[in-house]
């Protein structure tokens, strides 16, 4: 109970209520012990009067609103269903998180929509990440189910349970396929494929649509993943449990059958599934009783078309699958045969029967026969009988039950032996169970009996464990603790498989002659209520053929009809024996050894009824089970707990009702019940202490964090049982968190009225003084007014007599100026005209000058041209004369030169050759010894050699090749030297140094071949550089005040995990990337690549971040976002300072600078809301709208981000532009294109090589 004086004014209460369950209500007055009446205001507005008889009658106290929407509800301080209740809601409708932690627990709510958060971008998120550091999430199990096993070797069981329709076929799909992706075979085998096939096969004849859930496993099944030593899936084995068989031959209205029946259906026009002579499904008794023939959004054809590729996926050849699709076609016709009164087949459904004897190869005469009889010894003679209609109609239906059921254990058979590992021994596996949740109908029988035994164990196991978890804490932290008691089903559990219990008495009544189920119930009533009577044990009011079990989460009555048939089982040996006769179904040698093993036996000597079962299902039940069980206990279990919020099946829709009721059947609810009980709030000292360090008093230190709380404590919390001192952590009782933030509210309060008083007399001060300078200023300012007024009269007095004394100046010296103008306007006008008159007798002398001057010079250029043309003439005569006669000469000589070129042929390509290329001594043997020794170069002599020596060598040897003509051999070397570089490329790929010089030596190759090959090394700096980038203080002191609460806490029974070394900081960050920009530099790698290097690099530091950010809660909050910030721009300047920029390796970082600035702005105005659609460009909306939900407040100054204001930025967020991707996380897989951009070598030759003798290539020689 928590402490009355919480129970004050406004303070915040759940009340009961029929509809809501719960709804919130504040108190309006304190509470005084000994009230019978609390005055309580409901949130709709009306106040009510709470009866209250003593303080246990107290409604639950609502928790602070800081924890509203944790992800860990054992971090609420007060621990209750309506707290529960209430934070799940908050999450899945306000937040969209369909996953919570509840301690050990995982609670995932169905959200009957399809959401982006299973995409392998979500996967490489996870893959590696400490489960308390990440949002909760499927993905979060199977993580920390891997590295344990991966760390400590023990196998790993993930536990998936919940009702029909709560989405536990989706969650074991989506953790096999995060073991799939993570857990990938090292040599890139078909197994994880094989794994992730079985899905579809299991799914098409173990899945069927109910009236919950349109996809709902009709059985229940453990998969063990099977690891070798490197952590890599080398096999899997699958166990599977409770097949409803009943199924097969009836529905309850809007149900349907297996889904395989209806795949085939569909088929029926496929030219392969002609001859099985299907029809539509509403023509097959056992396909139409629902009434439901199609289910909407799936398409049968093709969800057969894929049960068909999964088979040849794991190895069934199409014939072993036209085999399996024969038998339940087989199964179909067998449910037409119509049965007649008399117990004789009708003759109208001959067609039926001739079918199915036709499918599976038996006489039909035997069938028809054997249908309607039985035998039965009596004193040692058999005699046959004809059966009732109603017993024809049994057997018949019996008969399909057990061919499906075979069938069924034999695909199972087959799965295994194709998923078996092939490897070599599994070292450990990680097992995921998906079974049936806690079952309870208006009508319940046998199978729903079964189911809610199975999770009465299920639930003990769950309990002990949790309880183990807590005793493991309190000893690690050295706690004086004492045992906490929790609800123990063991009583129950006897009562259904103990001596003489509900087992036994069963199948003591099934093997008596004459059993019935009235008697089998009379004897539960005797047993268990008349003389002895069983706590969990009841018998109806109003009938004698049910009774009532008190499970751990309901009562259930069950209904004894077809109790002993179902356990029985029967299926007279006369059928199998004509079914084993078959000889065109080739897996019947398999399938009925194994039915007749298990279900027939010879006939009792002291009873004459025919051969059935002795190893009754029930038995074979709870032994299966119990092998589970054990299973379970020697393996780390970890827990999912699927719930249905609604039975609508509309997405996002919270039933209230129905949430709870599963939230009790799961075990959820005792998960708190039993963390309540002891210590539930944990906080490490340093969290503590900052969250409280104004309560404490005397001098502060965060190095003296452990001892400041330990002495302030007790004055704070008098009673000492409510918390308890721990080697690492403080720990407090139910409700005493509540307490401490009430004591440091009010603290605060203090502070605040001190402040506020303080300040208002500050504003007193400031306004009297401004008052007074106001008037004063005033005074200055009408004083100086009336000055200048006086003083603008005088200066206008005066102007006016400048004015006149101007003007009169003006007009006389403006008539001087008239005169002056005019005589000079005339004296030049006169000399003008002399002076061009002049000047026009000067120009007539000069042209008549130059005129003669031009005609003289013609007259002499053209004399020179004809004696000079004349010369050349004579010149070109003889010259060609001269010419003729020497090319006389030269014909008589060509014949002796060309005889000397023959002889002496190929001896200029061999001086070219010496002087450029490396001879080829050896024929082939130099390629592979060649690219060996390009991949096996020691790292001491590599890097000593000179920039590009290997990729010269390898392109003088591919030159000499091509030169001697052999283009087979040129391209044999030329593909041997790409690979050899490509393999010492990836064998050096974590080595900065090798790396680089192979980069270097591929791009020098390319140019000097001028051809492409774009492989490239990944970044080894994500798992180093994200904590770095996200995590490490560079500002000094900026979170260490603003502490949230419960922040970075350990769940609950996650393992403890030391970490070796110092934090990583962005300086050693700087110092890994200094070093690989000193590593390519020192290999003289153009720039062109070395900026696109940095490119890729830094994409995928900022995809990482980015996607971290989105998936983990505590890095969402103001301080963070700054320091965040800070963390870039370090990076940032550190890439302009190598000029890096220029390939866009800062512009990639733009969706992390905005996701940051997003967690730093106003989000509370409508202005806000634009301002963050106009600066987040680079984020898609899904993205804006998830930093907003998991925004947190880290100090009592901040707010979280209104539901209204989110809304307002999706509205805004609909009118913008669809260019930004519509994932919500982004693809860390990304690779870009890497462009070689040719530049031309400098000429190469052999004699500027310098080949030292440690490469060990003394195979070359030069020519």
């Amino acid at each position: 109970m928590a402490t009355l004086e919480l129970y004050s004014k406004g303070a915040n209460v759940w009340v009961p209520d029929p509809d809501a369950v719960w709804v919130s209500a504040q108190l309006l007055q304190d509470y005084r012990s000994g009230e019978k009446h609390l005055l309580l205001q409901l949130s709709n507005g009306n106040e009510v009067h709470y009866p209250v008889g003593s303080p246990s009658d107290l409604p639950p106290l609502g928790n602070p609103d800081i924890l509203e929407g944790e992800n860990d509800l054992t971090a609420l301080s007060f621990l209750h269903e309506p707290a529960v209740l209430h934070n799940l809601r908050v999450r899945f409708l306000d937040y969209s998180s369909i996953y919570t932690y509840c301690g050990i627990v995982l609670v995932a709510i169905n959200p009957y929509d399809q959401l982006p958060i299973y995409g392998e971008e979500v996967i490489d998120a996870y893959s590696g990440q400490d489960m308390a550091d990440m949002e909760p999430h499927i993905f979060s199990v199977a993580e920390e189910a891997y590295r344990t096993m991966i760390r400590s070797g023990k196998n790993q069981s993930i536990i998936i349970s919940g009702e029909s329709g709560s989405g536990k076929t989706v969650s074991a799909k989506f953790t096999m396929r995060y073991f799939a992706v993570v857990g990938g075979a090292a040599q890139q085998t078909s197994v994880e494929e094989r794994v992730l096939a079985s899905n579809p096969i299991m799914e098409s004849i173990g899945n069927a649509k109910t009236t919950r859930n349109d996809n709902s496993s009709r059985f229940g099944k453990y998969i063990e993943i099977g690891f070798g030593r490197k952590g890599d899936i080398i096999g899997a084995n699958m166990r599977t449990y409770l097949l409803e068989k009943s199924r097969v031959v009836f529905q309850a209205s809007t149900e349907r059958n297996y889904h395989i029946f209806y795949q085939l259906c569909a088929s029926r026009e496929l030219p392969e599934m002609r001859s099985l002579k299907l029809d539509a499904p509403e023509n097959f008794r056992y396909t139409n009783q629902g009434g439901e023939m199609q289910i909407p959004g799936t398409d049968d054809l093709s969800d057969l078309e894929r049960t068909r590729n999964a088979f040849t996926i794991l190895g069934v050849q199409p014939d072993q699958q036209m085999e399996l699709f024969r038998i339940l076609s087989a199964v179909l016709h067998l449910g037409n045969v119509n049965i007649q009164a008399s117990g004789r087949s009708s003759d109208r459904e001959d067609r039926s029967l001739a079918v199915f004897s036709k499918l599976l190869g038996v006489e039909g005469s035997q069938m028809a026969h054997w249908l309607c009889h039985r035998r039965f010894a009596v004193g040692g003679e058999m005699l046959v009988k004809p059966m009732t209609g109603q017993q024809a109609v049994e057997a018949r239906d019996a008969l399909a039950k057990h061919i499906y059921g075979q069938l069924f254990a034999w695909t199972v058979q087959r799965l295994n032996s194709a998923l078996r590992a092939q490897q070599g021994r599994t070292k450990s596996f990680v097992g995921v169970l998906d079974i049936y949740g806690f079952e309870t109908f208006e009508r319940n029988s046998f199978e729903q009996f079964c189911i809610n035994y199975a999770n009465e164990k299920l639930q003990q196991q769950f309990n002990r464990h949790v309880f183990h978890l807590e005793q493991e804490e309190y000893v690690r932290e050295e706690l004086a603790w004492s045992r906490i008691e929790f609800s123990d089903n063991q009583q129950c559990i006897d009562l259904i498989e103990g001596q003489l219990g509900m087992f036994d008495l069963l199948d003591e009544e099934c093997r008596m002659p004459k059993g019935s189920d009235e008697s089998w119930v009379r004897k539960l009533y005797d047993q268990h209520l008349n003389s002895k009577p069983h706590p969990h044990f009841r018998k109806p009011r109003m009938s004698n053929s049910a009774f009532i079990v008190l499970h751990f989460a309901d009562t259930v009555q069950y209904e004894c009809d077809g109790f002993l048939d179902k356990n029985r089982d029967t299926v007279f040996e006369e059928l199998i024996n004509i079914l084993k006769a078959s000889f065109q179904v080739r897996c019947f040698s398999f399938f009925f050894h194994l039915s007749f093993h298990f279900f027939c036996t010879s006939i009792h000597p002291k009873h004459n009824f025919p051969a059935h079962c002795s190893f009754f299902w029930a038995s074979q039940f709870r032994q299966s089970l119990q092998m589970l069980m054990e299973t379970l206990n020697s393996t780390t279990p970890h827990y999912v707990r699927c719930i249905k919020p609604n039975d609508l099946k509309e997405p996002f829709l919270f039933d209230p009702k129905r949430t709870v009721q599963q939230l009790r059947a799961c075990g959820v609810l005792e998960t708190i019940r039993i963390s309540a009980a002891g210590y539930p709030s944990r906080w490490t000292y340093e969290e503590f202490f900052s969250r409280y360090r104004i309560l404490l008093r005397g001098p502060q230190s965060q190095d003296q964090a452990q001892a400041s709380c330990r002495q302030a404590l007790p004055q704070l919390i008098p009673d000492p049982d409510q918390y308890c001192f721990g080697k690492t952590k403080v720990f407090f009782r139910a409700g005493q968190v509540a307490l401490l933030e009430r004591l440091r509210a009010e603290r605060l309060r203090v502070a605040a009225v001190i402040i506020q008083s303080q300040v208002r007399g500050w504003l007193a001060r400031i306004r009297y003084t401004r008052i007074l300078w106001a008037t004063l200023t005033i005074q200055r300012y009408s004083r100086g007014a009336l000055a200048r007024r006086l003083a603008l009269i005088l200066r206008y007095t005066r102007a006016a007599l400048v004015i006149q004394k101007t003007y009169r100046m003006m007009v006389v010296r403006q008539l001087f100026f008239m005169i002056r103008h005019a005589t000079v306007t005339i004296q030049a006008f006169t000399r003008g005209m002399l002076e061009r008159r002049r000047y026009r007798l000067l120009v007539a002398e000069r042209a008549a000058v130059l005129l003669q001057a031009t005609v003289r010079g013609w007259l002499a250029r053209q004399a020179y041209r004809r004696v000079r043309a004349a010369v050349v003439f004579m010149q070109c005569c003889i010259r060609r004369k001269a010419a003729r006669r020497q090319l006389l000469k030269l014909k008589s000589e060509a014949r002796s030169v060309e005889r000397y070129r023959e002889l002496n042929k190929g001896m200029e390509c061999s001086q070219l050759l010496k002087l450029t290329a490396l001879a080829w001594p050896c024929p082939l043997s130099a390629t592979a010894s060649l690219s060996v020794c390009a991949s096996d170069i020691r790292v001491d002599s590599a890097l000593s050699l000179a920039p590009g020596l290997p990729a010269s060598v390898l392109f003088l040897c591919v030159r000499q090749a091509d030169c001697s003509g052999d283009q087979a051999r040129a391209r044999s070397l030329c593909s041997a030297a790409v690979t050899a570089m490509k393999a010492a490329l990836k064998k050096h790929v974590s080595d900065i140094d090798m790396a680089a010089l192979w980069l270097k030596n591929i791009c020098l190759f390319h140019d000097l071949l001028t051809q492409h090959s774009p492989k490239q090394a990944g970044s080894a700096f994500i798992y180093f550089l994200l904590p770095a980038l996200l995590e490490s203080e560079t500002i000094q002191g900026l979170s260490g005040s603003a502490v949230k609460l419960a922040v970075s806490r350990k769940r609950a029974g996650s393992d403890p995990r030391t970490v070796g070394g110092e934090a990583p900081t962005m300086a050693s960050v700087l110092r890994e990337l200094g070093a690989l920009h000193t590593a390519l530099t020192q290999q003289a790698l153009p720039k062109t690549l070395m900026e696109q290097a940095f490119h890729q690099l830094t994409y995928l530091i900022c995809a990482s971040a980015f996607n971290s950010l989105l998936l983990r809660k505590d890095m969402c909050s103001w301080s963070r976002g700054l320091q965040i910030r800070y963390n870039v721009s370090v990076l940032e300047e550190w890439l302009r300072g190598r000029g890096l920029q220029a390939g866009g390796a800062v512009a990639t970082l733009e969706p992390l600078i905005q996701a940051v600035q997003l967690l730093q702005v106003g989000k509370k105005t409508e202005a806000d809301a634009q301002g963050i659609v106009r600066t987040c460009s680079a984020l898609s909306s899904q993205q804006i709208v998830k930093i907003l939900t998991l925004y947190t407040p880290h100090s009592d100054l901040d707010e979280r981000v209104t539901l209204n204001f989110i809304r307002s930025v999706q509205g805004l967020l609909k009118g913008r532009s669809n260019s930004q991707p519509s994932q919500l996380l982004m693809d860390v897989r990304r690779v870009f294109p890497v462009i070689f951009l040719y530049s031309p070598p400098p000429v190469l030759s052999a004699e500027q090589l310098v080949i030292p003798d440690s490469l060990k290539i003394s195979f070359l020689r030069k020519a």
